[in-house]
Order: C-alpha cells, then sequence, then structure tokens
C-alpha cells in the first residue's frame, strides 16, 4: 500500500499566530514536522498543504513539495481532503493511506509516524490516531489541548477539550491521554469524512474527531511512550526546543 503524508499548515493561527516559522533550535518548527514525515515516509511521498506564500516559499527553499490550497477551511482534515485530491488528480500520484501530520507538532517521532500504519492489516480499521499519555496537570487543564478516552480495544469513546474520564468518584490515579495531530485514513474515509455535514459534539467541543463518532465511524488509537503535544504558546515553543535538544533524529535531517 503506498502512503503519501500531509502536513497541513497556516499561519494564522488565532492562539499563536505566524507559529509555523518559530524558530526552535535554529529550525522553523514546519520545518522540524517536514523533515521528520520525510525520515518516516521519504521526501517524494510528503506534501505540505498550505494558504500561506510564506510557508510555501519557505518549504520550497528546503526542497519539499508544498500545495496551495483554500483560504476558507477552518479544519486541518479539509485542508488535507484538498491536498489529497490535488495530488491525486494534478501530480497523478495513487495511493492507499493518507496520513495527517499537523504542522506544529514538532516532538513527534518518525517511528510513530510509520507505526500507526500497522493498524490498517485490521481491514475493519479505516482511521488511525496517535495519543500519549499526559502526566502533567497543565497539559491536563489547557483546553486547547485535546484529550480522549478510549475502549478496551483502543477506539476512541469521546474526544474533548476538558479533563476526560472524572476523576471525582475514583480514588485510583486515572489515566489520562492526549490526542496528537497525527490521523491516517484510508482514501475513501477521509473523502467520507469531509462528504459529512459538521455535527453537534463536533461543534461543542471543537473536535473534528468527534463528528466521526456521532456517525459510527470508529477512530483506532495508537499509544506512544513519547511525548506529543501541539504548540500554541511561546512557553511550550520553549519547552519544545528543551525536548529536542536531546533529540536523536535532528542531526538525520537533510
Amino acid at each position: 500500500m503506498r502512503v503519501i503524508c500531509i502536513i497541513p499548515s497556516r499561519m494564522s493561527s488565532a492562539r499563536f499566530p505566524g507559529k509555523p516559522l518559530k524558530k526552535i533550535l535554529g529550525i522553523p518548527m514546519l520545518g522540524h514536522c517536514y523533515y521528520r514525515a520525510t525520515l518516516a515516509f521519504s521526501k517524494q511521498n510528503v506534501f505540505i498543504a498550505t494558504c500561506d506564500k510564506d510557508i510555501y516559499k519557505y518549504i520550497n527553499s528546503i526542497g519539499g513539495q508544498a500545495i496551495y490550497t483554500s483560504k476558507r477551511h477552518k479544519r486541518a482534515t479539509t485542508r488535507t481532503s484538498e491536498a489529497a485530491k490535488i495530488i491525486k488528480n494534478n501530480f497523478k500520484i495513487k495511493y492507499d493511506l493518507i496520513v495527517m501530520y499537523q504542522g506544529d507538532e514538532p516532538l513527534v517521532k518518525p517511528n510513530d509516524l510509520k507505526r500507526v500504519l500497522s493498524c490498517f492489516k485490521d481491514p475493519n480499521v479505516n482511521v488511525v490516531n496517535l495519543m500519549s499519555k499526559i502526566e502533567d496537570k497543565e497539559i491536563l487543564v489547557d483546553k486547547n489541548n485535546v484529550k480522549v478516552v478510549v475502549k478496551k480495544n483502543n477506539d476512541a469513546i469521546y474526544f474533548s477539550r476538558l479533563p476526560i474520564p472524572s476523576r471525582d468518584n475514583f480514588r485510583s490515579k486515572v489515566k489520562y491521554y492526549l490526542q496528537s495531530g497525527v490521523i491516517a485514513f484510508r482514501e475513501k474515509h477521509l473523502l467520507e469524512f469531509n462528504s459529512i455535514s459538521e455535527t453537534y459534539l463536533e461543534k461543542t467541543e471543537s473536535v473534528d474527531m468527534n463528528r466521526l463518532i456521532e456517525n459510527n465511524i470508529n477512530v483506532r488509537m495508537v499509544l506512544t511512550k513519547g511525548i506529543t503535544l501541539g504548540i500554541d504558546t511561546k512557553k511550550e515553543l520553549l519547552f519544545a526546543e528543551k525536548i529536542l535538544k536531546k533529540d536523536k533524529f535532528i542531526n538525520k535531517y537533510k
């Protein structure tokens, strides 16, 4: 099965404007994501989807493939879907799986990007999302961070910006999981996702994966031992820099 990786990215983040090109150890945050994706999937299979000239120019300057998409997109999934259609129709590239990798998660490890693919050996799995354990209370209570609860088979039950599950009636330590911006789709199911109207719980939580759950489409969650975090503040940018100083993959960027 051929895999392509699409990294949706835009400059006009309400929480941290211009963040894709904010530098971490001298490399724009988006650059870290791009290089890590190429380590997992190789350069010819990685594409940046953007509506911004500055991002387009930066990716071209490092030899990457950038695709212009509409400015109207509110969700990363719809931007990714448009880019996937362009790749298929204009680039004439056939693929079976699409890995959407949010361009504000520079801490994701290349081996974790590839790990989500193993779930597709099960023909009943059509959407896969990476998650990590939450150990930090500040991350847990931050509404910028999406939490997820799962079934015994690790299919998602619900996504929320609030700490879930509740620990009010449970004295033992509660396990909390953080949704990452790494979501893989079979081609058909990414297009199907975007053909479904926004749902009540999706709008309520501002989490697009709830659209799938409300329409009885399973999302298989894959747990990583690594740290995942969407960068939404300067403080988180500095946190990411601290982690990446010890990262073994940076020396492999090329």
